[in-house]
């Protein structure tokens, strides 16, 4: 199975440099990957090495931890899609969400997915299941089927735990059928990535693409 269209070839060190993106969007023209995923200072860069290619562009909102007022993940979207991303990956805010403010989670999602959907952007949510129960994840599932979100996403990369077969097969269940999953976060290895996709993940966030593809260990990250 070619899995490389499945693949966001993702760098989101904060020693990121100009020099590591435009190796990644090489790396992801060369192999056909789905998107580059790429820091918010890096968009504009990413958006000029991949033009006139397939390859989308990603960027993160509230990242890694998400508990920016929704007002400024708002702005910080509102800025990428002008830099030119095409896919925004948002952290809901975890704080609230293990304090039970319902309210506040609604009006970050509502308010966010209002300006992704004006202007036709992909809008990923990112829950960190690696932090929650599976009550947590079906809670989480119940709440982002109201609004126009593309993805649900399991994970940042930058909690203890990251990406499982059972948070995924977990959120399938429990979503409705059009929006997807995005997995992400520990995925080293062909067989991990299959069985992710075959678990129902449509995209997968990874580092470690090319070694993935080409069933080799993945060398040290940018």
């Amino acid at each position: 199975m070619n899995i490389a269209p499945f693949i966001d070839h993702t760098i989101l060190k904060n020693t990121t440099t100009a020099r590591h993106v435009s190796i990644l969007c090489n790396e992801a023209i060369q192999y056909h990957f789905a998107s580059v995923c790429v820091p918010p200072y890096y968009v504009q860069d990413a958006k000029r090495s991949v033009e006139g290619t397939t390859v989308k562009v990603v960027t993160v909102i509230g990242f890694p931890f998400g508990y920016h007022h929704y007002k400024a993940k708002l702005h910080e979207a509102e800025l990428a899609i002008n830099d030119g991303a095409g896919e925004l990956d948002m952290v809901m805010n975890i704080a609230a969400f293990k304090s039970n403010d319902t309210a506040y989670l609604e009006a970050e999602i509502e308010a966010v997915s209002k300006l992704t959907y004006e202007r036709k952007k992909t809008l990923k949510v990112i829950i960190e299941s690696g932090l929650l129960s599976d009550e947590e994840i079906i809670k989480c599932c119940g709440l982002y089927s109201h609004f126009p979100i593309q993805f649900l996403k399991t994970s940042t990369g930058f909690a203890e735990k990251s990406a499982s077969v059972h948070a995924v097969q977990l959120m399938r269940k429990h979503l409705p059928a059009h929006i997807q999953i995005k997995a992400s976060g520990g995925i080293k290895t062909y067989a991990f990535a299959k069985e992710l996709i075959d678990a129902g993940a449509t995209r997968l966030g990874c580092s470690a693409s090319v070694p993935i593809i080409n069933g080799e260990l993945p060398e040290a990250s940018y």
